[in-house]
């Protein structure tokens, strides 16, 4: 199965995903319009404007601040996170499900299998009293192999039928299945109600800081700087600027609590800290700190929704040329909150003023008004195009109407795969990104199987950075990973195939160190058996991402004729290109031109025969080092004759310089007498 490819269109506007913005091993999603895609007028159904809304589309929906547990049921956020709504009232099977999620985070933190085995009773109890939750966390056992034997078809059927439920998780899951075959007709329909749940969880006033997954690796190394900046309370840049905060900085307060009402750099969110740091801020008249009090009020985060506050703090932000406060005042003027009355004109100005100064929520905001025709004629060109800046500009809000109208095909040509695309996008900054922020929490305090799980979760239901960590995880940690398997801990072979698979979904997604690492898979046969054919269509498709590694290989293999045909003509070009891309590569790359000089001008000497079996040498080479020299008795006898060998040199050097200082006094300069007159 292949991941679709997005469609790349020409000319005049370009829409960069800033939403989820990838590190250097991901590419960014980058969608270009021209004008062939604006649907034909003609062809456009003839919707009322003004009051009568077009029923597909919610102009600006509701935004309250619900817990995780509400809007993702059975969100294994009571697990993780304080959860006022969730007690004992709940019902039995429900209390089971979560006995059954709490025994498999213990089983994979410990790595006892016995309570894997008891979690897995709970689960299958909870599915088998028609518990959605519990038949979606089956579901994702038998996509893992977890306990139970590994099984798509199985996992498939569980997922479908929690999804029927209302579980959102499952939905994500079968949305990326159907996704992965190109069934876009499916999975447009699963996606946009996923991207519906993620868009109502947003802000009023602008969008909020990218919550992103932490990519804890950087190609095979593990990413030091990003995971410094992620450990919360206990980054020493945080405790610095907490004691600036205290000492009256009104920047540092309005930073703090950023952080907690977002759940920034590691911070667990807790709005109540947030709603006090901004108000100690907006005491020192701190701008920001007002605009963000107004969307807590407008909201209900932490407080009592007070919506008549919340516009005089937008109002006060506003006064201090914070632009952005415009949308939030707009947005109550259009649903009549803390006003008189609605008023669409008003609504206009202030939406105005913000797309004035640059502002996304401005531009997304004139967006729906031309596509509703509010107070304004209806213009589906002026709201694409207004969509189009605000996507530009990374406004999220503004993907979920491009797909929207992509998929009903209203305002732009309907296209089921570029609207399945952006929504998916949007999809993933739904609620269930939190299993991010636990299993990054989990990694930095060092329980690596309770992060393996919840990044092996997030993989499956879709999301590439997850499956990349997971990935690394097993390949990094090995046994200490605690990876479970069907009958206990991971064998070597499910370990490595688990790997496999999720490098391969990663790559899919346009990750080219996941690409490479499948080539090097088939072609050493690691985890699977060795394919030179496929390696090289892996290759292929990292080298399509302008990966150097990838070129090489490639070359290479046309060099030896292993999975593409031999051709010498080919393999100079992809070393050549592999040096272009990566000037690093000089010293490789001139010693495979060298071996590829000899093969034209002494192609039957004894040279091309050394050069082709330097491979078979030196992985003997590299198995004795590691066998013989390496070995623990070894390798110290090794050390101490070095040292040995160390001592000698320099006690032998010390008495070279000694006696070279013994003659030095003797041989004094011959200087010659100056002739005597007479």
């Amino acid at each position: 199965m292949r991941c679709p490819k997005i469609q790349h269109l020409t000319s005049i506007l370009l829409l960069a995903a800033a939403i989820l913005p990838f590190s250097a091993v991901a590419r960014p999603f980058v969608l270009v319009l021209s004008q062939d895609d604006l649907s034909d007028p003609a062809a456009t159904p003839n919707y009322p404007s003004g009051s009568d809304d077009v029923t597909d589309f919610d102009d600006f929906p509701e935004s309250e601040s619900k817990p995780d547990s509400v809007l993702d049921p059975g969100s294994w956020s009571p697990l993780f996170e304080s959860d006022p709504s969730f007690g004992n009232q709940n019902p039995k099977d429900e209390v089971i499900y979560y006995d059954g999620v709490r025994k498999m985070v213990e089983a994979a933190s410990t790595g006892e299998f016995r309570i894997m085995e008891e979690a897995v009773a709970d689960i299958e109890a909870s599915a088998a009293a028609g518990q959605p939750q519990g038949q979606s966390v089956l579901g994702f056992l038998y996509s893992m192999g977890m306990g139970k034997e590994k099984s798509d078809a199985k996992a498939f059927l569980h997922h479908h039928f929690a999804a029927q439920g209302g579980n959102m998780q499952s939905k994500m899951a079968l949305a990326f299945t159907y996704y992965r075959q190109e069934m876009h007709d499916k999975a447009v329909a699963l996606y946009a109600e996923l991207a519906e749940v993620a868009v109502n969880s947003f802000l009023i006033s602008k969008d909020s800081p990218v919550v992103e997954p932490i990519r804890i690796h950087n190609g095979a190394e593990e990413n030091k700087e990003a995971l410094r900046k992620s450990r919360g309370e206990d980054d020493e840049d945080f405790q610095i600027l907490e004691y600036q905060a205290q000492k009256g900085n009104a920047a540092a307060m309005y930073r703090i609590g950023i952080f907690y009402y977002f759940g920034l750099r590691g911070i667990r969110r807790d709005h109540s800290k947030a709603l006090w740091w901004f108000s100690k801020a907006v005491e020192r008249g701190e701008p920001r700190s007002m605009e963000l009090l107004g969307e807590i009020y407008a909201r209900g985060a932490g407080v009592e929704r007070n919506y008549t506050k919340a516009l005089e703090w937008l109002t006060l932000a506003s006064r201090q040329q914070l632009y952005s406060a415009y949308n939030g005042m707009g947005y109550l003027y259009v649903k009549g909150y803390g006003v008189e009355k609605r008023n669409y004109t008003k609504a206009k100005e202030y939406f105005e003023k913000a797309a004035d100064n640059e502002e996304a929520g401005g531009f997304y905001n004139l967006g729906v008004m031309y596509l509703k025709g509010l107070g304004v004629k209806r213009d589906l060109k002026l709201a694409t195009k207004h969509f189009a800046l605000a996507a530009n500009a990374g406004q999220p809000k503004a993907f979920y109407h491009l797909a929207k109208m992509f998929h009903t095909g209203l305002g732009l040509k309907k296209n089921l795969p570029m609207a399945t695309a952006l929504y998916k996008l949007v999809a993933e900054r739904g609620p269930w990104s939190s299993l991010a922020r636990w299993a990054l929490e989990s990694y930095l305090k060092g329980d690596i199987g309770k992060s393996l799980l919840l990044y092996s979760r997030m993989a499956e239901i879709g999301y590439e950075v997850a499956q990349s960590n997971a990935a690394w995880i097993l390949d990094k940690y090995g046994e200490r990973s605690m990876c479970m398997g069907e009958s206990g801990i991971c064998t070597d072979a499910e370990r490595h195939q688990r790997a496999h698979a999720l490098w391969w979904k990663a790559s899919e997604q346009g990750n080219e160190h996941a690409a490479l690492l499948i080539g090097d898979a088939y072609y050493y046969g690691r985890g699977t058996e060795r394919d030179y054919d496929r390696a090289a269509e892996a290759y292929m498709h990292a080298k399509s991402q302008s990966n150097a590694q990838a070129m090489f290989n490639l070359g290479y293999m046309h060099e030896h004729g292993q999975g593409l045909p031999f051709d010498l003509h080919l393999a100079k070009r992809y070393y050549d290109q592999a040096l272009e891309v990566d000037p690093a590569a000089k010293l490789p790359v001139s010693l495979a031109l060298a071996s590829l000089w000899i093969r034209r001008n002494y192609a039957n000497s004894f040279l091309v025969d050394i050069i082709d079996s330097l491979p078979e040498v030196h992985p003997r080479v590299e198995a004795w080092i590691e066998n013989v020299i390496m070995e623990e008795g070894n390798a110290t006898i090794l050390t101490l004759f070095v040292c040995l060998l160390t001592v000698l040199y320099l006690r032998e050097r010390q008495r070279r310089q000694a006696a070279a200082a013994e003659v030095a006094p003797r041989q004094q300069p011959f200087v010659q007498a100056a002739p005597v007159e007479h």
